[in-house]
C-alpha cells in the first residue's frame, strides 16, 4: 500500500521540481538577454531632461511620504530622519508618520522626533491610532484619508527600518511624470547588517536573487511584479483606481499590486537604486516574517484566482504569467518541493528500496536550480551548501504556512511585526570581540518540529549507511544536522533582555 503511494508522490514532486527548474532557466535567459542587450526598462527613460524641466518651471508634484510603524524603538529615528532629509521642496513634500505603538513611552519618543523635525521646517504629520485595525494596510488607508493627503499626486512608502538616500525622490518621481501609464516605481533593498551573522548572510543570498532576477524579469517582460511593501512610490490615481489598501490578507502590498495590474497599470523596477534597511537577525523574527510572506501569497492566490482569470483588461499571456509564474510556481511549488521532496520523499525512498529515485531528479536538477539562485550573490557563493540546508529547514515553515493560506486555516491572518535591532546605528568602531559576544548563537528554547525532523533524517542516514546502495546518506546526514542546529536554537544572534 505504501510503495504505490510513494511512487505517485515521487512523480508529483519530480514534476514540480522540473517546473521550478524550467522557471529558473526561463528567468536566467531573460536576465542574460536584458543585460547583454542593455534593454532594462528603467534605462529607457530620459530622467535628466525631466528633472531639468521641473527645476526650471518649479513644477514639482506634491509627494506624501508614509512611514508606518509599531513599537519601533530601535529604528524610528533612522527612518524619520532619512525621510525628512530627502532633497525635495519642503512645500511639496509631507512626511506622514503612522504610529500604531502600544507602548506609551515609544509613542512619546516618536512624537517628539516628529516635532523636532517640524521645528526645522519639515512638513511632518504625526498620526496615532488607538486601534491597530487592519494592521499596516489599515494605517496606510487611514493615512490617505487625511485632508492634506488628498492633494498629493504621489505617495512614497518606507517601513520603519528603511533609510532612503537624499536623492531618492529625484530618482523615482521622474519615471512617473514621464509615463502616465506607470503606477509604481520600486527600488531594491540594501542590507546594512548582512554581515551580522550567518543567518543574515543566507537571507541576503535569497533576497538578492529576488531583486536581481525576479523583479527585473517581471519589470522587463510584463511590467508587473510584486510590490515589496516599502521603498516604492505609487501614483495616487492608480492606488485609488485599484481600490486602495485592503486588509483581507497579510500581504496587502502584493494584493494592491495585483489589483492595479489587472486594471492595466504598469510597474518599473529600478535596479540601480537601493534603499538601506535591516534584515531580521534573530531566528524567531525571521520565522514569523517567513510565515507571513508564505501564508499571505497563498491566501491571496485563493481569493484572486477567479478575478484574474475573468479579467478582460490584460492579455492572456500576462494572466498566465501572474497565475503560473508569479503565484503557483514561486509561491506554492517552490515551498512544497523544498520540503516535501528533499526532506520527506527522498528519505522515504531510502527506507523503501522498491522505489528507485533517479539521480537526474534527485541530484542534477536541484543542483542546477541552486546554482541559478545563488549566483546572484558572488561574495557568498562559498556558503551555498549552508544556504541549501537552511532553505530546506525553512521550507518546512513555508510549506506549512502555504497550506494554511490555501485552506484559510488557523493563523492565516496572523500579523507579527518583524523585530528590528537597529543594527544600522551600531558603533562601527566596536571591537570584534564585542560583536562576537552580541552574535552568540543561543536561543531561549528548543524548536520541537525541527528536532523531530532531524531525528527522522538521522534515522534515514543510519539506515542508508547500513543497507543503502546510493550515497544519499551524505546529504541526509548534513540535512539532519541543519535541522538540529536550528532546532536547538544555534542560529541567529543572541539578544539579552
Amino acid at each position: 500500500m505504501v510503495v504505490p503511494l510513494l511512487w505517485a508522490l515521487m512523480y508529483a514532486c519530480a514534476f514540480m521540481s522540473v517546473m521550478l527548474f524550467a522557471e529558473r532557466v526561463y528567468m536566467a535567459i531573460v536576465i542574460v538577454l536584458v543585460k547583454l542587450l542593455r534593454i532594462k526598462r528603467y534605462t529607457k527613460y530620459k530622467l535628466d531632461s525631466m528633472r531639468q524641466e521641473m527645476e526650471a518651471a518649479e513644477s514639482h508634484p506634491m509627494v506624501l511620504v508614509q512611514i508606518p510603524m509599531f513599537n519601533e524603538k530601535e529604528v524610528y529615528r533612522l527612518s524619520i530622519g532619512a525621510a525628512c532629509a530627502m532633497s525635495w521642496p519642503s512645500n511639496k513634500m509631507i512626511v506622514q508618520v503612522l504610529d500604531d505603538s502600544t507602548d506609551p513611552v515609544i509613542k512619546e519618543m516618536v512624537e517628539y522626533e516628529c516635532q523636532s523635525w517640524a521645528s526645522k521646517g519639515v512638513n511632518v504629520e504625526y498620526e496615532f491610532r488607538n486601534s491597530r485595525s487592519g494592521y499596516k494596510a489599515g494605517a496606510l488607508r487611514e493615512g490617505l484619508e487625511k485632508n492634506y493627503a488628498k492633494d498629493c499626486d504621489f505617495v512614497a512608502i518606507f517601513d520603519a527600518d528603511f533609510q532612503p538616500d537624499p536623492d531618492y525622490l529625484w530618482r523615482t518621481i521622474p519615471f512617473l511624470l514621464t509615463n502616465p501609464e506607470l503606477a509604481l516605481v520600486q527600488a531594491r533593498w540594501k542590507f546594512v547588517n548582512a554581515d551580522e551573522c550567518l543567518l543574515t548572510r543566507l537571507q541576503e543570498m535569497s533576497l538578492d536573487y529576488h531583486f536581481s532576477v525576479e523583479q527585473e524579469v517581471g519589470s522587463s517582460t510584463y511590467s508587473f511584479f510584486g510590490f515589496n511593501g516599502t521603498a516604492g512610490v505609487w501614483r495616487m490615481q492608480a492606488l485609488v483606481d485599484a481600490g486602495g489598501w485592503k486588509d483581507r490578507t497579510t500581504v496587502e502590498d502584493m494584493d494592491l499590486a495585483v489589483r492595479a495590474s489587472l486594471r492595466g497599470w504598469k510597474f518599473v523596477f529600478v535596479g540601480d537604486l537601493a534603499v538601506k534597511n535591516e534584515l531580521p537577525s534573530t531566528f524567531k523574527a525571521y520565522r514569523f516574517q517567513q510565515h507571513r510572506w508564505s501564508c499571505g501569497p497563498a491566501n491571496l492566490f485563493r481569493k484572486m484566482l477567479k478575478e484574474i482569470i475573468c479579467c478582460k483588461r490584460v492579455s492572456a499571456w500576462k494572466k498566465f504569467h501572474v497565475i503560473y509564474d508569479f503565484f503557483f510556481v514561486r509561491k506554492i511549488v517552490a515551498h512544497f518541493v523544498a520540503f516535501f521532496f528533499y526532506c520527506v520523499i527522498i528519505p522515504a525512498c531510502v527506507l523503501l528500496p522498491d522505489v528507485h529515485l533517479p539521480k537526474f531528479i534527485a541530484v542534477y536538477i536541484p543542483s542546477a536550480t541552486t546554482v541559478l539562485n545563488a549566483i546572484c550573490t558572488p561574495r557568498s557563493f562559498h556558503l551555498i551548501i549552508f544556504w541549501i540546508l537552511f532553505e530546506n529547514v525553512m521550507a518546512m515553515h513555508r510549506a506549512k504556512a502555504t497550506i494554511i493560506g490555501l485552506l484559510e486555516a488557523n493563523r492565516v491572518y496572523e500579523w507579527i511585526v518583524t523585530a528590528k535591532l537597529g543594527n544600522a546605528s551600531r558603533n562601527k568602531n566596536s571591537s570584534r570581540s564585542h560583536r562576537r559576544s552580541r552574535c552568540r548563537i543561543v536561543e531561549s528554547r528548543v524548536h520541537l518540529m525541527e528536532v523531530l525532523m532531524g531525528l527522522f533524517l538521522l534515522y534515514c542516514t543510519i539506515y542508508d549507511i547500513m543497507f543503502g546502495r546510493d550515497l544519499f546518506y551524505v546529504y541526509l546526514f548534513a540535512q539532519s544536522m541543519a535541522f538540529f542546529v536550528v532546532g536547538f536554537g544555534y542560529v541567529g544572534v543572541y539578544v539579552s533582555n
